[in-house]
């Protein structure tokens, strides 16, 4: 069993987390993931259902935020516009968001015999970030096999760290990935879950802050053959939750993802594409009208202060679980990215 940051007496925040402490906390999600370890080739690919139906036609309010739009994601535009999701969220490599994208499709073609005949088209919707510094990334690996592999492997209990996606990204000059985390709030109206994925892939060592501690500067000391350079990493954020709200309030609450990222020593940099996706399974939108009006529930607008706080806290904490479940791997060229559980009870005893 992977060793989680919460393991090594780190907690973030007040709130009690769901029992995985995952974003699969959340009833119906599941992620899947398909990995890619070849010398240098370093990827992969990871997919995120909202619920266990059929997306197209049970759709989830959705929205987007770019909080630094240095990114090369796909069907963000759409869901900004009409505030909802029809697909499941798949994460890849940069150059690999075309293939991703046309796997999408053909896996929803045939979930959906309708869709181009007697319906409109669908929605893809595929974030990235470049892992060329361990992957490469040119000799664009991913193929439809390895996204469907990511589809159907899909259960709520997944691994985290260097898989997926996560294969070959970086965080703070180490080893990051995969990571994610969970919290539950209660209201008089009910006891609602929100979950955090993320994709770390951002970040200067020297800036790297745990739970409060600024370890960047001692850790420089320690890790070797860092990357150099400035902060020109990405970071994807993925939130889910059961609670019933809008996509204007669900854009509000995605928002504050950043309050944790920027925790974490991120200042969120010019060359950084830090994009989040939300979603709420709360309310469904079915693809086909009917002559009734729809009837949506959301909380109000006082009720949502306590999102804010646990957003920001599991994307903290996703970060951090991303970068201790991550195993040092040499990739492409022979680049070596540490991880930082070698160096964790070192920080540690500094610590105290």
């Amino acid at each position: 069993m992977q060793k989680r940051i919460r393991d090594y007496g780190i907690k973030i925040g007040k709130h009690p987390t769901g029992k995985l402490n995952k974003i699969s906390d959340v009833a119906g999600v599941t992620v899947g993931h398909s990995t890619i370890k070849k010398a240098g080739i370093q990827t992969g690919v990871t997919a995120i259902f909202p619920h266990g139906e059929n997306i197209f036609i049970n759709k989830v309010i959705g929205a987007t935020y770019a909080m630094n739009g240095f990114g090369k994601t796909v069907g963000t535009l759409q869901v900004e516009e009409l505030g909802t999701i029809e697909t499941p969220i798949l994460l890849t490599n940069t150059l690999s968001i075309g293939e991703c994208a046309n796997s999408l499709i053909s896996y929803m073609l045939e979930q959906n015999r309708g869709i181009g005949i007697t319906t409109g088209t669908v929605n893809p919707l595929v974030g990235e970030c470049n892992d060329m510094f361990l992957n490469d990334i040119r000799s664009q690996a991913i193929r439809k096999e390895h996204v469907y592999e990511a589809l159907h492997t899909a259960s709520a209990e997944f691994e985290e760290g260097s898989v997926g996606a996560g294969t070959g990204m970086r965080c703070f000059g180490l080893k990051g990935g995969i990571g994610s985390s969970s919290r539950v709030i209660s209201y008089p109206h009910g006891t609602y879950t929100i979950g955090v994925l993320v994709l770390s892939n951002f970040g200067e060592l020297d800036q790297f802050r745990m739970n409060g501690l600024h370890v960047g500067e001692v850790l420089k000391e320690k890790v070797p053959s860092q990357p150099s350079g400035a902060d020109k990493g990405s970071i994807m954020i993925v939130i889910a939750t059961d609670l019933p709200i809008t996509s204007r309030q669900l854009k509000r609450i995605i928002k504050r993802a950043s309050v944790g990222l920027s925790r974490t020593g991120s200042y969120i940099g010019n060359g950084s594409g830090d994009i989040f996706i939300g979603f709420s399974t709360a309310n469904r939108i079915n693809h086909v009208p009917t002559d009734t009006i729809l009837s949506l529930r959301c909380i109000h607008e006082d009720d949502i202060d306590e999102t804010f706080k646990v957003v920001a806290d599991a994307t903290e904490e996703a970060i951090l679980n991303s970068l201790i479940t991550a195993t040092t791997t040499v990739g492409r060229m022979g680049n070596i990215v540490f991880s930082l559980n070698e160096y964790i009870h070192d920080l540690l005893l500094e610590g105290k």
